[in-house]
C-alpha cells in the first residue's frame, strides 16, 4: 500500500465517504463509491439496496454502470475505483467484468470481502483481466461510520433502545 496517498486520491475517496453518508441517511449500509479516468470522476454511487429492493443495487455497481453510461462504453480501461468498504464478490465481478484497472478501497470487510480478506477475485490468475488493489486510504474513518450505523441500528431494534443483554 502506499505510504502516502496523492492529494487526488484522497479527495476521491472523500467524496467516497460523502456518497456513504447519504447511504447512512436514507438508512442504508453506508458505502460509497466513486470511479475516476483520468483525472475526471465519471460515476458514483452509494448503497440503495433496501431503497430501491434491488439485492444488487450495491454502490460499485451503480457507479460503474454511470461511468460506464457517461463514458459511452462498458471497458473501463484505465479508470480507479474508490469504494469505502471492501468489495463483496458480485461487486469484485463487476469491477473485473469491466476492466477497471486499479481498485482502491478504504476498509476490509472480513465477513463478505472479496478483493483479499475472504476471496481475491482482483489478483485470481484463471481470470483474464487483473486490478491493481490499494487499500487503508481513510480506513479509520470508513471503519468508524459503518460501526456507527450497525450499532445504532442495533439499537433502533432494541424495544427499550438500551444496549446489552436484557434484564430478567
Amino acid at each position: 500500500m502506499p505510504s502516502a496517498w496523492s492529494a487526488q486520491d484522497q479527495e476521491w475517496m472523500r467524496l467516497a465517504l460523502a456518497r456513504a453518508r447519504v447511504a447512512a441517511g436514507l438508512g442504508e449500509v453506508p458505502v460509497g463509491a466513486v470511479v475516476v479516468c483520468g483525472d475526471q470522476p465519471v460515476g458514483a454511487g452509494h448503497n440503495l439496496r433496501e431503497t430501491r429492493g434491488d439485492p444488487t443495487a450495491h454502490a460499485e455497481v451503480l457507479a460503474v454502470r454511470e461511468a460506464a453510461s457517461t463514458i459511452g462504453h462498458w471497458r473501463l480501461d484505465g479508470c480507479t475505483v474508490y469504494v469505502t468498504l471492501e468489495p463483496c464478490i458480485m461487486c469484485a465481478g463487476a469491477l473485473w467484468l469491466a476492466r477497471v484497472e486499479r481498485l482502491v478501497f478504504a476498509t476490509h470487510d472480513p465477513k463478505a470481502g472479496a478483493a483479499g480478506s475472504l476471496y481475491n477475485v482482483p489478483a485470481d490468475a484463471r481470470l483474464n483481466h487483473r486490478l491493481r488493489v490499494e487499500h487503508g486510504l481513510m480506513g479509520e474513518e470508513s471503519g468508524a461510520l459503518i460501526r456507527e450505523f450497525f450499532r445504532d441500528l442495533r439499537r433502533r431494534r432494541r424495544p427499550d433502545g438500551v444496549e446489552g443483554c436484557p434484564s430478567g
